[in-house]
């Protein structure tokens, strides 16, 4: 382990930036476009489903941004390959240690649905994982788009969305996901879980020489501070890498207004005074106004200093992790695909069309980058076009036959 990795650089300098992809997320070519566009923009850790297509789908994107290079895109100097191949963001994987929100789909029978009914569900729900398409299409929840957000149970007119959860399998998952080289685990937990947590934890431990961080993510509650000092304990007996505490205020809801953000906040003003040692990373509800709130608080390291991880006034956040609201920033990108249309385009000796590629993609990163940049200001190189990278011939290209 090393202080020279990027991702634990930005941890330790209070800088760290996360993309959820949902722990229940499953398209995939979605998923592609988000890490293809929050890598290029500077994330430092792409959090997936523990599912081994869906982490190959990251893997693939981030493998495109660090070789990718688009003659006429005029792409920025942070998106030079040269530039992500010592930057490339850690891959992690979430598990649970029992029910919780993030592992979840809605369902419901289409049959059911009134003729005359408006059709709330479609409207509200924000990954376009409800559909009516004409038949013989299948209609109803789409569920490889479905994350849990759990908007749609309360506007059906009748009432019959339900959710079905989903507990991993660490014996079945962990040998097919670890085989897949990924780079952390984060642990999704709920007061009153010491057991089901030491059964998680216990399939984990034999895997940790292969692993660069541990994350375990929680809500608030009553005695949630004692509950994580336990967690402490737990794992401090078998690991002594970088260990993050996720504040989940308000999950799955950045998306929705700016005071999303509050409970986020609250929590971690409270770990970070009376919680166990560890980085402390906000996420639940944030935003694209998280950055200011956690100044004017006073939550953010200075520039030049190092996060504290010791309970205490003088303790700072390491870092925030951003969901729906990071998914609602690329939805326009989402819904025209970015990342396989690309590596179509990139392989044709066709310079207009890689040129519109590369326009395409400057606009989602540059998406990407103003939620990336404020937690980054003065720290990543800035997202100016330059014509200098224009006449790099591209190694995606050059390495796959049109």
């Amino acid at each position: 382990m090393t202080d020279l990795y990027r991702p634990l650089q930005s941890l330790c300098e209070g800088h760290w930036f996360k993309l959820i992809c949902g722990a229940s997320y499953q398209h995939l070519a979605s998923i592609r476009d988000l890490t293809l566009a929050y890598t290029l923009a500077g994330a430092d850790c792409i959090d997936v489903a523990a599912d081994p297509a869906v982490i190959t789908a990251a893997q693939e994107a981030i493998q495109m941004a660090t070789t990718l290079n688009i003659p006429d895109c005029n792409l920025a100097p942070s998106v030079h390959p040269d530039f992500l191949a010592a930057h490339r963001p850690w891959l992690m994987v979430s598990l649970n240690d029992g029910e919780d929100p993030h592992f979840r789909k809605a369902h419901f029978d289409a049959d059911r649905c009134p003729t005359d009914c408006p059709r709330p569900c479609e409207r509200i729900c924000p990954a376009q994982a409800i559909a009516f398409p004409a038949p013989p299409a299948p209609q109803g929840v789409i569920a490889e788009r479905c994350y849990g957000c759990g908007r749609c149970l309360p506007v059906c007119p009748i009432g019959q969305i339900i959710t079905e959860a989903t507990v991993v399998n660490p014996a079945q998952i962990l040998p097919q996901i670890m085989a897949l080289g990924i780079d952390a685990i984060e642990i999704h937990t709920q007061m009153g879980r010491v057991a089901a947590f030491q059964r998680l934890w216990s399939a984990i431990v034999p895997h940790c020489p292969h692993l660069k961080l541990i994350a375990v993510s929680f809500p608030d509650g009553e005695d949630a501070i004692a509950y994580l000092w336990t967690l402490h304990d737990v794992i401090r007996a078998t690991w002594s890498g970088p260990l993050v505490w996720q504040t989940d205020g308000r999950p799955m809801s950045g998306d929705l207004g700016k005071g999303t953000t509050h409970a986020a906040l609250k929590l971690a003003q409270t770990v970070l005074t009376e919680g166990p040692p560890g980085y402390v990373q906000l996420a639940g509800g944030t935003n694209a106004h998280t950055v200011t709130k956690a100044r004017q608080l006073g939550l953010l390291t200075p520039s030049g200093q190092s996060v504290s991880r010791e309970p205490g006034p003088q303790r700072t956040i390491a870092g925030i992790a951003y969901g729906s609201y990071a998914r609602a920033q690329l939805r326009q990108w989402l819904e025209t695909g970015l990342a396989g249309e690309g590596e179509r385009e990139v392989r044709r000796e066709d310079r207009e069309a890689r040129g519109l590629f590369g326009e395409r993609l400057w606009s989602a990163v540059q998406a990407a980058a103003a939620l990336v940049s404020p937690l980054k200001a003065g720290l990543v190189v800035s997202l100016e076009r330059e014509d200098r990278f224009s006449q790099v011939p591209s190694p995606v290209a050059a390495a796959r036959p049109p």
